[in-house]
């Protein structure tokens, strides 16, 4: 199948989140010169992590034919989210003008926005009503928008239908079924009950702020007030910390980020996996053991279907572009239907426009869709804060403590408000 070639070339893409493209690096001073007369228009260069799939490249030189004077010329950062954060931070902070557009990880935005890095945006130039209503929302920053989702993602339960079959039960929908079932269910077929990305980075803050989330917690509030010391945090903590003390999470588990955790499920070795839509490629490519024998389901909550946390990138305009009228016509290129769906086809990741999540020839091809598309619909934003990257950081120490038994959940809990509250006054 075309989408299983496709993810294959890029299995990475969802575990640093950001998407990545072909490149030919750029110099500076590419893009200085303004033929149009200062208009706005003129050439560009669109920075992103680096090549995971390859798709983008074509993309971009359909543009290029169309615009011969505002060819876009990408920057590839390394592969790394967290390389290419800071590379990027790094060159916004001390005034360099080579990147145009960034291609920023949705949990970013708030975080640049707020440092004065990228440009509010008119959203009359973009078809914000065509998306999943929940993705636009990662754009936004004080009310105002500061980015176009262009990727997005959600979390999804992969289990393993043939066990489940055999044991005559459906896929869990509530944390007491996902329990009770990788307690007694996975031992039996010497498999491990449950796993996610539960390694201290950014992938344990999802886990982390989807358990809270699901059980009817935050984080922060939207005025960026500490939120979490609340019973529903404590929940949502204590399921993670109970699953590693009861065994149904093994304690590996805790060593897994999101290609450990694929591995271990498309291996055989886990009856249940929490991980993004990406790792639907590899675990049904021909070579796998499990391939034809699991589904996909929306996370559970507490009580009914849980809340996943929103991944994927969006695309903004630097405030120190050069050129940003053309800067903006590329998003809304990049975004339009016709590219919009090739991203789900050629470069096999979730794209943000509603009606591809409706297409019946598409779900023949991709059939997680429908779960997806429910998982996104549901699901919710990292905390907004202006310093983001200190929230996550104290989030998933915290959490990866409670979890490996080093301290109780409640006191955990306490223990991340004070230190968000640390952060908040800093800021």
């Amino acid at each position: 199948m075309r989408w299983i070639r496709a993810a294959g070339r890029g299995l990475l893409v969802a575990a640093v989140v950001l998407t990545g493209y072909v490149s030919a690096p750029a110099q500076p001073g590419d893009a200085t010169a303004d033929p149009a007369g200062g208009d706005g228009r003129g050439p560009m260069t669109l920075a992103t992590a680096g090549d995971l799939t390859g798709y983008l490249g074509p993309l971009l030189e359909g543009w290029n034919r169309g615009h011969p004077g505002e060819k876009v010329t990408l920057v590839e950062l390394p592969d790394s989210a967290d390389e290419t954060r800071a590379q990027m931070t790094t060159g916004l902070r001390s005034g360099d003008g080579r990147f145009d557009i960034l291609n920023i990880d949705v949990a970013w935005t708030s975080e640049f926005a707020a440092a004065g890095w990228i440009a509010p945006l008119e959203s009359r130039r973009f078809p914000l009503n065509s998306f999943l209503p929940p993705v636009v929302d990662t754009a936004t920053y004080d009310g105002k928008l500061y980015a176009v989702p262009y990727v997005t993602n959600a979390g999804m339960l992969y289990y393993r239908k043939d066990i489940l079959d055999r044991e005559g039960e459906r896929p869990p929908v509530t944390w007491t079924e996902l329990e009770r079932q990788a307690r007694t269910i996975a031992p039996r077929h010497g498999l491990g009950g449950y796993a996610g990305q539960f390694l201290p980075y950014e992938g344990l803050t999802v886990n982390a702020t989807e358990a809270v989330y699901s059980a009817g917690g935050t984080i922060l509030g939207d005025d960026g007030r500490v939120t979490v010391d609340s019973a529903a945090a404590r929940s949502g903590v204590d399921f993670l910390a109970r699953g590693v003390r009861d065994g149904w999470i093994p304690r590996e588990a805790l060593t897994y980020k999101e290609e450990e955790s694929r591995q271990a499920f498309q291996d055989g070795r886990l009856l249940f996996l929490r991980n993004w839509p990406y790792a639907y490629a590899g675990a049904s490519g021909k070579d796998s053991p499990v391939a034809g024998k699991f589904g996909a389901v929306p996370l559970p909550g507490p009580d009914g279907a849980g809340t996943s946390v929103l991944g994927g990138s969006n695309l903004a305009v630097s405030t120190r572009a050069r050129h940003p009228e053309s800067a903006s016509d590329l998003i809304a290129y990049l975004t339009s239907a016709p590219v919009q769906r090739k991203v789900l086809t050629e470069g096999a990741l979730p794209p943000v426009r509603a009606a591809l999540y409706q297409d019946p020839a598409l779900i023949r091809e991709f059939p997680y869709l429908p779960a997806l598309r429910a998982s996104v619909l549901a699901a919710a934003p990292r905390p907004k804060s202006a310093r983001y990257e200190q929230v996550s950081l104290a989030v998933q120490a915290v959490v990866h403590d409670a979890m490996a038994q080093h301290q109780d959940p409640a006191a955990a809990v306490r223990r991340l408000a004070g230190e968000l509250s640390a952060v908040a006054r800093r800021g």
